[in-house]
């Protein structure tokens, strides 16, 4: 275990080696699952205020779950995630030529429609953060749809927190990924 700042960071992070192979999964995080992304309450405004700029990006079944039930729900546990295309893909995920799945919002973001790339948890994949009171903990998730990422990262040589570097800033700042690094690499 791995502790920079209030963050707890499982081993799994730095041994687990992982790049994503999306000619391989086609995206399937995007469709397998009981949820949408789960969204940070914060991320909550910025998806009402990209809204308009990031529909000509998707489908038309995202669109329309959108419409009838708004861009995100919040579950059982008190906890928000992005709609459902009936109770499968994100809203906001979208077949490309290629049938791989893409983030409409991050296309939009791409196109330089928007300033806000995507959820966090979808940047962050497959990290995932639980909150505690004091600090977060960030761990792994395993999930046979990413074999072929872990298969690619062995081929690389890649562990997860250099492949999720860009994400990692992102949600941490440059400083703690740093120290992440000197904490991992001696």
């Amino acid at each position: 275990m791995i502790l920079v700042e209030n963050a707890v960071i499982s081993d799994d992070i730095k041994e687990q080696l992982f790049v994503c192979d999306l000619t391989k999964c086609k995206g399937a995080c995007c469709v397998e699952g009981d949820l949408g992304a789960p969204l940070e309450e914060d991320e909550l405004q910025q998806i009402d205020s990209i809204l308009d700029e990031v529909k000509p990006f998707m489908s038309d079944a995202g669109v329309k779950a959108i419409e009838k039930s708004g861009a995100y729900l919040l579950d059982e546990e008190g906890d928000f995630s992005t709609t459902t295309i009936n109770n499968k893909e994100c809203a906001f995920a979208i077949y490309d030529e290629r049938g791989i799945l893409k983030c409409a919002i991050e296309q939009a973001w791409l196109a330089g429609k928007t300033k806000w790339r995507k959820p966090i948890s979808c940047h962050l994949y497959p990290i995932r953060i639980s909150k505690y009171d004091n600090y977060d903990a960030l761990n792994y998730h395993r999930w046979q749809i990413c074999a072929p990422a872990c298969d690619h990262g062995k081929e690389l040589g890649v562990p997860v927190y250099k492949f999720l570097k860009e994400a990692l800033i992102r949600k941490y700042g440059e400083a703690w990924y740093q120290q992440l690094v000197e904490e991992i690499e001696g």
